[in-house]
């Protein structure tokens, strides 16, 4: 009895730790990112430029190649749903890099770079652990999708549909 009452505590305890989050945390609402014009921008901010529209936020990296091989899904998602917004967020090192990445994959969007990368205050505060990674946020300013990865296109595809009507 013990052993089951166990692994329910088990199960229980990571399912809510994989629980669908509706709201940006503190932390990550007043961290700030630099735009592709050189300018420091809070998420927050970043977010309310964008209040009543549907959001789709990719975080990747020029040097990631799942984020690569996911780009012609990324373009099939903005032809397909072209009154989506999209925001791009770069965790690479250097913003040359960054801006090298954005132009060699003809990436439409807005774009910023997280200041200190994978590790940093940013990727922890979003529960970053893999990249590319999609949030998808409604037009009521709620999370609808807080963690997709390059494998759930499908989801995202279906979520876009459903947030639309």
């Amino acid at each position: 009895m013990k052993k089951i009452l166990v692994l329910l505590l088990a199960v229980i305890s990571f399912s809510c730790s994989q629980a669908q989050k509706t709201t940006f945390s503190k932390e990550a609402l007043s961290e700030t990112l630099l735009s592709d014009n050189g300018k420091q921008v809070a998420f927050k901010d970043i977010l309310k430029n964008h209040k009543g529209k549907t959001l789709v936020i990719e975080i990747w990296a020029s040097w990631c190649g799942d984020c690569i091989k996911a780009m012609p899904k990324v373009k099939e998602l903005q032809t397909n749903n072209p009154e989506v917004e999209y925001v791009f967020i770069s965790m690479d090192k250097t913003a040359d890099k960054w801006k090298e990445g954005i132009a060699k994959h003809e990436i439409k969007g807005e774009h910023f770079m997280a200041n200190d990368q994978m590790k940093g205050v940013f990727a922890k505060a979003i529960d970053l652990d893999w990249i590319p990674r999609y949030i998808i946020i409604d037009k009521t300013g709620k999370i609808v999708i807080y963690r997709a990865i390059e494998t759930d296109f499908k989801k995202i595809n279906t979520t876009l549909k459903e947030v639309r009507s």
